[in-house]
């Protein structure tokens, strides 16, 4: 069965330096918030294009803290999408705002521009903006909608690590950028990991003082809302480990997706559009009207299959009531139709044609 990711094939072309990594940890006897961590911020900022990262125990917390620093808390709204799993609206309401959702294009899935200014309120406080299967969303017009509002955009860049467009990364368009380490990332830890990167001291300083527990020094704390929400030194050496090899897999996660965009053939199937370095193909996703067979068929020729995501966020049984009316029919459309395929860097030629096959030969 050819699986949808393979973090053992993954993590096997970088053994020898995560190993070295780790052994630096395990000798260093320093474990939170050590040399590994202040280093690795340096050199995701730098990667980034930004002044400051500020690492932290997970990328929802990191959307978390960076509402809080933002002041988007407990009477505010905050614009966000709802086909991407929830993690947003898991974030505003646990900083105590409210999701206020906003409608997708049909063929990027990310932010409609368009419905976002329409959604835009006296009580909105910030937009989140999600880089959905690591394709950076319209950040120039969403960037103009928050100016506008006169509030910050937030990047959820969780997906979409090394993401590029007009010289410009994942993270350096917005208030402040939000990533995900978690192991099926691009670039992932060996567990939970997260950060927030900014090029606003003053936001850098209240994250730093957020992440433990508002503490301007040991013990004293001088700004509420603050959490035990620390990137540890071994995911930080293990991440600085992968680093280098970022754009060598994304590359090579793109040439896989438009393979796939170029020989792909069958009438039911929704191709994306031919993929640039604005999208690092974290996730390669179709459409078709009839999910079920093509799934059914692809798993009986031995290829992994997953939705991304089935049940939008304003339809979660325990969101129901906690927002305003959302009436997303571009949403509630693609959460009925999409598709995710294999793609991942290690993956062979003979893998990615086998897919290019399955699809093709799927009969309805």
């Amino acid at each position: 069965m050819l699986p949808l990711s393979d973090l053992r094939r993954h993590n096997q072309s970088c053994m020898a330096d995560v190993e070295q990594a780790a052994s630096r940890v395990l000798h260093s006897g320093w474990y939170v918030l050590g040399s590994e961590v202040t280093t690795f911020e340096r050199q995701f900022a730098h990667h980034c294009g930004v002044s400051h990262c500020i690492g932290v125990a997970n990328g929802s917390e990191a959307l978390e803290l960076a509402l809080r620093a933002v002041g988007a808390g407990p009477g505010a709204e905050v614009l966000t999408v709802a086909n991407a799993g929830c993690y947003s609206t898991c974030a505003i309401l646990n900083a105590g705002a409210t999701p206020s959702y906003v409608d997708v294009e049909v063929d990027a899935h990310t932010m409609d521009p368009g419905a976002a200014r329409t959604a835009v309120g006296p009580r909105t406080a910030a937009i989140i903006v999600t880089h959905l299967y690591g394709r950076l969303a319209d950040v120039g017009a969403l960037s103009a909608v928050a100016r506008d509002a006169g509030v910050p955009m937030i990047e959820d860049c969780a997906q979409a690590h090394g993401a590029v467009r007009h010289g410009k990364r994942a993270g350096s368009f917005g208030a402040v950028g939000c990533f995900s380490f978690y192991p099926t990332k691009n670039l992932g830890a060996l567990g939970d990991g997260g950060a927030v990167v900014t090029d606003d001291t003053d936001l850098a300083d209240r994250l730093r003082q957020l992440r433990q527990y508002g503490w301007k020094s040991k013990y004293t704390v001088t700004l509420g809302g603050g959490r035990n929400s620390r990137l540890d030194e071994m995911q930080a050496a293990i991440l600085r480990a992968k680093l280098p090899h970022l754009d060598e897999w994304n590359a090579r996660r793109r040439a896989i997706a438009n393979a796939y965009v170029k020989h792909i053939a069958h009438p039911d199937i929704t191709l994306p559009a031919p993929l640039d370095e604005s999208s690092v193909a974290h996730l390669f996703v179709i459409r078709t009207p009839v999910r079920d067979s093509l799934r059914a068929h692809l798993l009986a020729n031995g290829v992994e299959t997953a939705i991304h995501y089935p049940v939008p966020d304003h339809l979660q049984p325990a969101y129901s009531g906690v927002c305003r009316d959302a009436h997303l029919a571009v949403t509630e459309k693609l959460a009925g139709e999409v598709v995710t395929l294999p793609c991942f860097a290690e993956m062979t030629d003979e893998e990615v044609s086998t897919v290019i096959d399955a699809c093709s030969s799927w009969k309805r």
